[in-house]
């Protein structure tokens, strides 16, 4: 094996070469301009992969650093996704939002939410107006989508009706979305002009193919029990099973509600809490908020505050919203900013992988699949009510209620997210169930969220329970290293290690922490 009779650095350097290998071949090869999503293709590549899987069993890991050790699990849990989604997920075949092309706004996770395909056009990353070089540029990333869209119909061999019809949605969406494009094609660029031209005649006629499939699709959309468990446990690295989700969800969502209950009561005879009334005193509050975050995040010495987290954060305040277009999370910004800003760790993550890239050649970039889902939206999660707790909100009583109705929120569309991954809940019952559960009649049925949602977590098994998943398994190692470490724990300390650690499965992280243990 690979590491027996070598030193550990030659092994690890090998590790590293097939990483590259592996990232390289995981991007299709192409066919008439667009990658080949094709199912002789699909086998082919399930062929090769057991090649790199085989050459990644070859090298042992065990007497190499525990970093480097994290670092050979991570890329296995990698090799696991493109194995799930090659077998069990086929979003090429299952689910039309694959084929989405035009993405306009940026994730604040390290990538996409979801399955999303090798030739997406950033939009978001072009500034505008465009200068002629950038025009010419995107015409060339739009000129693939008619091509990728005639594949697609051929491609797209499922029956899930869920998926089938929210994802023709997201792909009207696209319609709508070049129409906005067009209006920004500077004057004489011919060639820019055309490719959305192109781009947006392939759309509209891929929607009226999807829409004259539909009576066709009559199928369960989700992955089932077994294949999820099999996800979580090998591709999140969580060790749970779907029966396991389920219980911790149930648990902390009568928590969640339980104590909201408990705060309101404590809060009895408080004034409540007023929303921003206008788009001055919004901007104010929430330059305010992360004014006071940061200096309270240095004054506790919870973790350690870089100058250039500030302007990540202020770059995505929000703006204010009319009353009847707010989302759950608008509602929740208007009345105090920092419920949802905490949330905003994402930034930091954004902040510390561009300024304070990992050492790790491995963990440098975003990991694939959705690898980071429960270290990202977990730890996010988990810093809501962490600075709850710690006192952030001591001054403001009333705002700790609105942790406790994010909490149940997401804990709600966590459940509802397994039970349709089951097939125990179609797409409808999974939305009413997240609105029945989250208090105060916040989550409504009319507003988009709701839908875009329970149809990226039907889309990605795991990703609607990484949020509660995730900060359960962070508190667990918070408990644990505070008991390794003793007086010497601080939180400074802690978050200061976790971070360093990238942004990888809680799991990795923790056997990278704590020694292996």
């Amino acid at each position: 094996m690979v590491g027996a009779g070598q030193s550990p650095d030659a092994g690890y350097q090998a590790l590293v070469k097939l990483f590259g290998d592996f990232v390289s071949f995981e991007r299709p090869p192409l066919k008439n301009g667009a990658p080949d999503y094709s199912a002789a293709t699909a086998a082919a590549r399930r062929v090769r992969l057991k090649e790199f899987q085989t050459r990644l069993a070859a090298i042992d890991p065990s007497r190499w650093p525990v970093a480097q050790q994290v670092d050979h699990a991570l890329v296995k849990a990698e090799m696991n996704g493109l194995d799930f989604n090659l077998r069990v997920l086929q979003p090429w075949a299952r689910d039309p939002a694959f084929y989405q092309s035009i993405w306009t706004e940026r994730s604040d996770t390290p990538a996409h939410e979801g399955p999303t395909h090798h030739a997406v056009a950033e939009v978001w990353t072009y500034a505008f107006p465009l200068s002629a070089e950038a025009a010419t540029r995107l015409a060339r990333e739009l000129r693939g989508i008619p091509p990728l869209l005639t594949q697609a119909r051929t491609n797209l061999t499922g029956i899930g009706r869920d998926l089938w019809i929210t994802g023709t949605g997201t792909m009207a969406q696209q319609v709508t979305d070049l129409d906005d494009l067009r209006k920004s094609v500077p004057a004489g660029h011919q060639e820019l002009g055309s490719a959305i031209e192109a781009a947006r005649t392939a759309t509209a006629e891929f929607v009226r193919w999807l829409e004259r499939q539909a009576p066709s699709k009559t199928g369960p959309s989700g992955v089932g029990k077994a294949n999820y468990t099999w996800h979580l446990q090998n591709v999140q690295l969580v060790p749970m099973t779907w029966n396991d989700e389920v219980t911790l969800l149930k648990r902390e969502l009568a928590r969640a509600h339980a104590s909201l209950k408990l705060e309101e009561a404590r809060n009895q005879g408080l004034p409540p809490l007023t929303a921003a009334a206008d788009a001055k005193e919004y901007t104010a509050r929430a330059n305010a908020a992360v004014t006071k975050y940061l200096g309270w995040l240095k004054s506790k010495d919870v973790l350690t505050v870089q100058d250039y987290l500030d302007e990540a954060m202020r770059a995505h305040i929000g703006g204010f919203s009319p009353i009847e277009r707010r989302n759950f999370f608008g509602i929740a910004s208007h009345y105090e900013p920092m419920t949802l800003f905490a949330h905003w760790y994402h930034w930091f993550d954004h902040a510390w992988m561009e300024r304070a890239p990992n050492p790790s050649p491995i963990r440098r970039g975003a990991t694939l699949f959705n690898v980071w889902a429960n270290r990202a939206e977990g730890m996010a999660t988990a810093m809501e009510e962490l600075i709850l707790h710690a006192g952030y909100y001591d001054d403001n009583p009333r705002a700790k209620e609105i942790v406790w109705i994010m909490l149940a929120q997401r804990c709600a569309r966590g459940l509802a997210s397994l039970y349709a991954q089951a097939n125990e809940f179609d797409i409808k019952q999974a939305k009413a169930f997240q609105v029945e559960w989250t208090p105060r009649g916040w989550m409504r049925p009319d507003l988009d969220l709701l839908n875009f949602e329970q149809q990226l977590y039907l889309r990605q098994p795991g990703y609607g329970t990484s949020y509660v998943t995730g900060k359960y398994l962070i508190d667990e190692l918070i408990k644990d290293r505070a008991h390794q470490m003793g007086d010497a724990f601080t939180l400074r300390k802690f978050f200061d290690e976790f971070n360093a650690a990238g942004v990888i499965p809680v799991t990795l992280i923790r056997r990278q922490m704590t020694g292996g243990k």
